[in-house]
């Protein structure tokens, strides 16, 4: 495995690590996929956010209790997504504490609804593509791309408890073991995002409104439509605070009110410079096929570190915005009714002049580094079943070909679990 040097780069900054921000305020980076902080109030703390699992959880308190024995006594969730609430036990220490969050707080790990039909086989299939769950480190998974690659997975989603405190009005103060809070309602990539502001520091704890990477507006594991317009509107809110720390959910927070002006400043321009690339491409009748290959950042832009697609990707965010304000239609009518895969498969090998030579075609394509042309020429013999063992093989190395190529932890974590299954279900046939 030969990773992409800058994603190798990029995972440095997770070394594990117990940081002071400010006077009685610690962050515990590097330990989990998401990071956690800790306020020490007169007798108690305010933990915000639990991370992924509860090992991860146990790691992070153990580091706290070399700093201060006191109780926790409150714990904030700035959202619902799993990695940030998945370790609460551990810090309730089996204490009945706390438990704040916003009244629209939605986590998966409640029980699901059986009366209806849900994809929850897929979503866990992609989840642990996108996210390399075993795959090994370092040479296969480097990273997360906001986390880091090493990370304990004992405990996953298992230390989760209920909100306690539902907070309804778009802002509310509160005030906890001589510590006065704020709390503020920030949908981005959720909608149930709080934010939380601590005014005699001036430090602001985002969650996931901002990361170092570009942003995941659409995550390759399955996700409803994320609201690209609300996260930027967000992101205005969050530089009206003027903050001087900007206490993130993943990565390195981020000290200095100018650079914190910035980074919200240019995280807002991306979006919306997105948007409006798209917008503009789809009004010309453009499909998300097109507008993939279309649309980028300004140059301004797409050259800061903090807006590598380490997480999110662009051209995933351009898909995402079409289906998710004009549907699964592209506008063309040949699309109306579009062949089956094995139907196209049938076709491309006669055209080809028979499945060998589309096996020749698709073995040259990949000896030419024209790896995602292999990919889409294997599926078509994989999908009739003609020659599919040696299509198979071949889109394992393909897929193995692309993850060296990219940038993206995601991206690259879904094509070397997805060769690894493959590679999997071919042992003992020739």
């Amino acid at each position: 495995m030969n990773p992409h040097v800058e994603l190798v780069a990029q995972n440095k900054q997770f070394e594990r690590q117990v940081i002071e921000l400010a006077p009685d305020v610690f962050g515990a980076i590097g330990f989990a996929a998401s990071n956690v902080y800790m306020i020490i109030g007169d007798e108690g703390l305010i933990i915000i956010d639990t991370t992924e699992t509860t090992k991860a959880a146990e790691n992070i308190l153990a580091e706290f209790r070399k700093i201060t024995s006191k109780p926790v006594t409150t714990i904030i969730y700035t959202h619902s997504h799993r990695d940030h609430i998945s370790g609460a036990t551990v810090f309730a220490e089996g204490n009945q504490v706390e438990i704040i969050a916003s009244d629209n707080f939605e986590s998966d790990l409640v029980a699901i609804d059986d009366r209806h039909p849900s994809p929850n086989k897929a979503l866990m299939a992609r989840t642990k593509r996108q996210f390399g769950m075993g795959l090994s480190f370092p040479d296969e998974r480097v990273s997360v791309g906001v986390g880091p690659g090493d990370r304990p997975m004992q405990g996953m989603g298992a230390g989760y408890i209920e909100p306690t405190v539902l907070m309804h009005d778009a802002q509310t103060s509160i005030s906890r073991d001589g510590i006065t809070l704020s709390l503020v309602k920030a949908p981005g990539e959720t909608p149930d995002h709080l934010v939380i502001w601590y005014d005699e520091r001036q430090m602001l704890f985002c969650g996931d409104n901002f990361y170092s990477s570009f942003p995941m507006l659409y995550a390759i594991r399955g996700t409803a439509y994320r609201d690209f317009n609300a996260w930027a509107d967000s992101l205005d809110l969050l530089l009206e605070f003027n903050a001087s720390i900007l206490a993130t959910g993943h990565t390195m927070p981020v000290v200095g009110a100018e650079e914190v002006k910035a980074r919200l400043s240019d995280y807002r321009d991306a979006i919306k410079s997105l948007v409006a690339q798209t917008v503009d491409g789809m009004n010309q009748q453009l499909g998300p096929d097109d507008l993939a290959h279309s649309v980028s950042l300004p140059p301004e832009l797409a050259n800061k570190p903090y807006l590598k697609e380490f997480y999110g990707k662009v051209a995933w965010s351009v898909r995402a915005y079409f289906a998710g304000t004009l549907g699964w239609f592209d506008g063309n009518p040949t699309n109306l009714a579009r062949l089956s895969s094995k139907q196209r498969g049938e076709r491309t090998i006669q055209l080809a002049g028979g499945a060998e030579q589309l096996l020749k075609i698709a073995e040259d394509a990949a000896a030419s580094d024209d790896h995602q042309w292999a990919l889409e020429l294997s599926d078509h013999l994989i999908a009739v079943n003609e020659q599919a063992v040696a299509a198979k093989r071949l889109k394992i190395s393909a897929l193995r070909a692309m993850a060296d190529l990219e940038i993206n932890a995601a991206g690259r974590n879904y094509y070397l679990l997805s060769a690894k299954e493959m590679e999997e279900s071919l042992e003992g046939q020739v």
